[in-house]
């Protein structure tokens, strides 16, 4: 009888020190995620302009800079006098340019910046990589969280998964070019989440006809989207953004909770 009260009395002290530890989340597995500062807050930022033809449609705000608004074609903006952004028909979001009023011109320079650092942070991670997989060649496959780098350009022919839980994070660093096929998918299962996944490119990003891709594009030089092709992240490029019929839609990151220090 007195094992049985010790045997009680040990798992009464057990479930004690789990209630105040409080809900346990899944902790984050592959590299820390990439900080993008104020660059994060826009879906679509470029230092040469943002093009598009068809009916696009962009939720978050974009803008460029150093270049002027009239690099901005093809979204009908509307500007009022004086005005610090514009709206357009396309955008659910607001517009800015380098030659709109202050304090735009000041905000755009830091998220320029930004978005750059953020380029030279995660091209220069190295921790854990995963090096040449696939010969460059990842569809097909099921990838886990992790850091994934290539000296040659990158081609997505067919579907690719990325499995992990909501915290997780995955970088690609592609030295070249980027090219996904039409109607190739990124596909997040497991939880994982479009706003963790950071595809860091020193080439032309190419996402072709209705294809649909999930995460950040930090793209050193330029960013085409094929017509009706589907970004769920965003477009961040140190040259010009093209664009034709697509939907793009800026993430939102859900937070796991992670346990509580007892």
């Amino acid at each position: 009888m007195k094992k049985n009260n010790k045997f009680f009395v040990t798992i009464s002290v057990v479930a004690f020190v789990f209630s105040l530890m409080g809900p346990i989340g899944a902790s984050a597995a592959g590299p820390a995620a990439v900080n993008l500062g104020t660059a994060g807050n826009f879906a679509i930022l470029s230092k040469a302009g943002i093009s598009t033809t068809g009916n696009t449609s962009v939720t978050g705000d974009i803008g460029v800079s150093p270049i002027a608004a009239s690099a901005i074609t093809g979204f009908g903006l509307i500007l009022p006098a004086a005005g610090a952004f514009s709206t357009s028909a396309l955008v659910t979001g607001k517009v800015y340019a380098s030659d709109y009023a202050n304090p735009t011109s000041a905000n755009l320079t830091a998220a320029v910046l930004d978005m750059q650092n953020a380029y030279i942070d995660a091209m220069g991670r190295s921790l854990g990589a995963i090096t040449e997989l696939g010969a460059g060649n990842i569809g097909g496959l099921t990838l886990a969280p992790g850091l994934y780098k290539w000296s040659t350009g990158l081609t997505i022919p067919t579907d690719v998964t990325l499995s992990g839980s909501a915290n997780d994070v995955w970088i690609f660093q592609v030295s070249q070019s980027l090219n996904v096929s039409s109607s190739a998918k990124v596909i997040l299962s497991g939880g994982a989440q479009s706003g963790n996944v950071f595809w860091v490119v020193g080439g032309q990003t190419t996402i072709g006809t209705n294809a649909i891709f999930n995460g950040n594009i930090l793209d050193q030089t330029a960013v085409v989207l094929n017509t009706g092709a589907i970004l769920n992240g965003r477009a961040l490029a140190q040259t010009a953004i093209t664009l034709d019929a697509n939907n793009i839609l800026v993430p939102v990151l859900m937070q796991t909770p992670t346990p509580t220090p007892i």
